[in-house]
């Protein structure tokens, strides 16, 4: 059976693409089981440095297949299969130790903006277009306003998870679902240009910040600061830090550069 996720490898850079045109790179359980393999392969493979989640055509994710959501107690179906599937994906990518970058072939709608809001970075031409339409379909944004809602400002969650309404790529990137809006033709040179800055962090240091960045603002001011000093002294003392240290020093590439 061929598989509607593939998988490259090149220069420390793992691209993810869900290939899936004919229903717009839906959220099958299929795509899903794909994805989950190709997301666990990028996670343990020593090599990979940097990961890229990209789609084929022009949309990156219509959202969840509706077919496989509907319930049909006639041939004994009464769940919803891609609601069981979907959450150990967004997991994976939040919780990726190395960082993920979403580059957005273009529109997004529903479960597909979760993928989108899960990533570290995202990228997108400024002719896709968003929208969180679960609430014109009678249902809710319920598990991808888990990654969602850490994006968002609450007046921007508000507004375009309760209306459903279409908003365009400059809107997203205005409140804060996207880092970047480019002209189409600039979308690899820009998701490129990413990828090749975060290649040159320390694999350790990035694993680290990543998390800092998710967990500190949650902690108080006084203990933030004594864990991360603790943090500092353990960072300058590790290996990675002395190897960076020592680089700079010496005026050459650290070992972990490629």
């Amino acid at each position: 059976m061929t598989r509607l996720v593939h998988k490259q490898l090149d220069g420390g850079i793992a691209t993810i693409t869900l290939d899936s045109p004919p229903n717009r790179n839906a959220l099958s359980v299929r795509l899903l089981t794909d994805l989950e393999d190709r997301l666990n392969w990028a996670l343990a493979e020593p090599a990979v440095r940097v990961i890229i989640l990209t789609g084929t055509g022009r949309v990156f994710c219509s959202g969840a297949d509706l077919k496989e959501q509907r319930i049909e107690p006639a041939r004994g179906a009464t769940d919803a299969p891609v609601t069981a599937s979907f959450p150990e994906i967004m997991s994976l990518i939040w919780e990726s130790p190395k960082p993920v970058i979403c580059r957005m072939n273009g529109t997004a709608r529903a479960g597909g903006l979760g993928l989108v809001a899960s990533c570290d970075f995202a990228i997108a031409p400024l002719t896709a277009s968003f929208a969180f339409s679960e609430v014109r379909l009678g249902v809710a944004p319920a598990m991808i306003s888990v990654p969602v809602l850490r994006r968002l400002d609450a007046r921007s969650a508000s507004e375009y998870l309760m209306t459903g309404e279409v908003f365009d790529a400059a809107r997203a990137q205005e409140i804060g679902l996207i880092n970047r809006a480019v002209p189409e033709e600039e979308l690899d040179a820009t998701v490129r240009h990413y990828a090749e800055m975060l290649v040159k962090g320390g694999p350790e240091a990035l694993s680290i910040t990543k998390r800092l960045l998710r967990e500190l603002p949650s902690v108080s001011f006084d203990e933030g600061m004594r864990k991360m000093a603790a943090l500092s002294a353990q960072r300058f003392t590790s290996d990675e830090g002395q190897e960076g240290i020592a680089a700079f020093m010496e005026k050459r590439p650290p070992k972990w550069t490629l």
